[in-house]
C-alpha cells in the first residue's frame, strides 16, 4: 500500500528544536512517529513561517498537522476548533542575565527601561502580562543563541527564551555564565495541532503522543538536549 505523507508544519528555527542536518527535537519526533509504523500513514517535517502557518490554520486551508503548539495560542483554550494531542514535551520561560546583575525580574518593574533580547518576529503570548508589568524594552536577534551572545558582551541587559533552548546553548558554552530565573507564566506544553477534517489521522497519532513521554525510546532521545 503506498504511504500517505502527512506534513508536519513547524515555524520553528530554534535549537534544539530544529538543529541543522535534520537533527533536533521536532524533527526526531518525527522520526520516531515514522517508526510506530501507523498504518500507512507516513510523516514530514516542513518548515512554513509563523504567520503563514497560523493563517492557513485559521482559514482551514492546513494541509497537514502542527508540531509543537498549544490551544491558547490559536484562541482554543477549550479545545473546541481543532484536535489536540497529548503534551509529548515541557518546557517554560526563562530571563537570563549577567552573572554581575544586581536586579532581579521576579520583582515589579525590575526591568523597567531596561533592555530584554527576544527573536524577530515571534510573538510571545505568554509573556505579554509579565513584558507589560515590567516595562523593559524590547531589542530582537535573529536568533536566542544571538541574543544570548549579546548578553555576554554587554549588548542588552536580559534576554528571555525557552528554557530548553536556554540548557542547550549552555551545553555548547558551559563557560559562558548567567544567572538564569524561571518566569511567572503557564508551562508551554509543546501538543499537536490536528484540523478536525483530519480527524482519522488524529485517531491513529492521540494514542502514540499519550504514551510517548514515558516510552524508554522518546526518553532516550529527549536527553540528547538536556
Amino acid at each position: 500500500m503506498r504511504a500517505e505523507v502527512i506534513p508536519v508544519y513547524t515555524s520553528a528555527q530554534v535549537a534544539p528544536l530544529v538543529l541543522p542536518e535534520g537533527k533536533g527535537v521536532y524533527p526526531d519526533m518525527v522520526a520516531y512517529l515514522n517508526r510506530q509504523k501507523l498504518g500507512n500513514l507516513s510523516f514530514k517535517l516542513v518548515y512554513l513561517p509563523r504567520k503563514r502557518l497560523q493563517l492557513r490554520v485559521e482559514s482551514g486551508q492546513l494541509d497537514g498537522i502542527v508540531i509543537g503548539m498549544m490551544p491558547h495560542w490559536f484562541n482554543d483554550a477549550a479545545q473546541k476548533k481543532y484536535l489536540w494531542t497529548a503534551p509529548f514535551a515541557l518546557d517554560r520561560y526563562v530571563v537570563a542575565l549577567p552573572a554581575n546583575s544586581a536586579y532581579m525580574p521576579g520583582t515589579k518593574q525590575a526591568l523597567s527601561g531596561r533592555t530584554l533580547g527576544m527573536v524577530l518576529g515571534y510573538s510571545y503570548p505568554d509573556l505579554a502580562d509579565w513584558l507589560h508589568r515590567q516595562g523593559a524594552i524590547r531589542t530582537d536577534a535573529l536568533s536566542d543563541e544571538h541574543n544570548l551572545e549579546k548578553l555576554r558582551l554587554g549588548r542588552v541587559d536580559s534576554v528571555a527564551l525557552a528554557e530548553s533552548v536556554y540548557r542547550y546553548y549552555r551545553k555548547k558554552h558551559p563557560s559562558d555564565n548567567f544567572h538564569v530565573y524561571v518566569l511567572p507564566t503557564r508551562q508551554t506544553e509543546r501538543r499537536f495541532l490536528v484540523p478536525r477534517n483530519m480527524a482519522a489521522i488524529y485517531d491513529q497519532l492521540a494514542p502514540v503522543l499519550r504514551k510517548a513521554r514515558d516510552d524508554p525510546e522518546w526518553q532516550r532521545l529527549m536527553l540528547r538536549y538536556e
